[in-house]
């Protein structure tokens, strides 16, 4: 039998930890490959792991035919929907991967293929063959679909959009090691790189820290923001000769409405922190 190990498959989704894989090679050497991997022609779809570990021992495995695929955005589809059905993974990962298939429902139906899409697709059609489209499936068109798909609080979901944005790649990686939570890692993303990775590696206790005084900066600066406001409500207009148009009502509003937005992603954000503590100490 010939199986094609694609790396853009074989990466697409979290690897093992190191000791993910010991376990696993443990179980199937003592137990065997009882799941069978799962193919698209000779491509492989699902079983990396264990397709790799038989290799390396010589065990016997079986396999099983997905043939509903028609095109790579089917099978990325189908790995997420497969992961996101596993309870070992994590609050972060859920929401990644119920993001990354917001992603792809949008982009359907895809653009005319470029000669080089055409000639990368012919390849992975004499590899793989196709059948009968799968039913197309909506569109995650908001925050709470994307939430009811990860099974995670929108909340959660708006966190995780923030850390994908603009966290730096050492505090994505402690999130995903679950070195500091994702409500932390959210706030802590709103500072500069440098200062993301100083709170890194000083460790749990910094990060902490970190984001404590990032959330206490934030709320000193809202507290100014609402006095500056009532002073400048308080301040009459004295025609052309005043210095500023302070009393312009818009624009007091509006600072005040940014300030309180703030104050309720704070509010939201700790809110799902204590809920995915609670939701922890359940499974333990």
């Amino acid at each position: 039998m010939n199986i094609t190990v694609l790396d853009e498959l074989r990466v697409y989704i979290d690897p093992l930890t190191p000791d993910e894989y010991a376990a696993l090679e443990r179980s199937i050497l003592a137990e065997g490959c009882r799941d069978a991997l799962v193919l698209w022609g000779e491509i492989l779809v699902d079983g990396h792991n264990r397709y790799s570990i038989c290799s390396k021992h010589g065990l016997p495995f079986q396999t099983v035919q997905n043939t509903r695929f028609q095109s790579m955005e089917d099978v990325h589809l189908w790995m997420i929907d497969q992961h996101l059905g596993r309870r070992s993974v994590s609050d972060f990962q859920r929401g990644v991967l119920a993001l990354r298939k917001k992603e792809i429902l949008e982009k359907r139906p895809k653009p005319l293929p470029t000669p080089v899409a055409d000639a990368a697709a012919a390849a992975v059609d004499a590899l793989a063959p196709s059948a009968a489209p799968p039913e197309p499936e909506p569109r995650l068109a908001s925050r709470e679909a994307i939430a009811k798909v990860a099974r995670i609080s929108s909340a959660t979901v708006a966190q995780i959009e923030k850390i994908q944005k603009a966290a730096a790649p050492e505090l994505v990686e402690a999130v995903k090691t679950g070195t500091v939570s994702i409500s932390a890692a959210a706030t802590l993303a709103a500072l500069p790189q440098e200062e993301q990775q100083a709170a890194v590696a000083g460790g749990k206790k910094e990060l902490r820290e970190a984001a404590k005084r990032v959330r206490e900066s934030k709320s000193g600066s809202r507290k100014k923001v609402e006095a500056e406001g009532s002073e400048l409500a308080e301040t009459p207009s004295t025609g052309p000769g005043a210095a500023v148009d302070v009393s312009d009502p818009a624009l007091l509003l509006q600072r005040q409405v940014e300030a309180l937005q703030e104050e309720n992603a704070q509010l939201k954000a700790r809110v799902a922190e204590l809920e995915a503590q609670l939701l922890a100490a359940t499974r333990g």
